[in-house]
């Protein structure tokens, strides 16, 4: 994604057939290390065509792609007495300990560090 977007970036800026050492630099000017397998795989597939069109191109085979749907189903817990309010309770404080126990809060860096 990145090389992508340091091409993209290139082509705005007026460069119209950005080469793989125009990448890296625009990379390495953000401390990024370029990938060169990857970068002269997306330099090679991207030479000679009108990246416009191919956004056009791509934005139409987006478009058919379903993106949605009915949505999450619903849980309805039906207590039946006095004790089914409490396995409900039970249940739900579960569940919020392992949504904290899955946060990326503690992980020790951010998502653009």
């Amino acid at each position: 994604m990145r090389h992508i977007a340091a091409y993209l970036l290139l082509q705005i800026g007026g460069n119209a057939s950005p080469t793989s050492k125009d990448v890296k630099k625009v990379l390495s000017a953000v401390g990024i290390e370029a990938d060169d397998e990857r970068l002269d795989k997306l330099i090679s597939e991207l030479e000679g065509k009108d990246v416009n069109a191919l956004i056009v191109e791509g934005s139409s085979k987006l478009a058919s792609v379903p993106s949605g749907g009915g949505g999450g189903g619903v849980v309805a817990i039906a207590s039946g007495g006095g004790g089914g309010g409490a396995a409900a309770a039970s249940e739900e404080k579960e569940e919020k300990e392992e949504e904290k126990e899955e946060s990326d809060e503690d992980m020790g860096f951010g998502l653009f560090d």
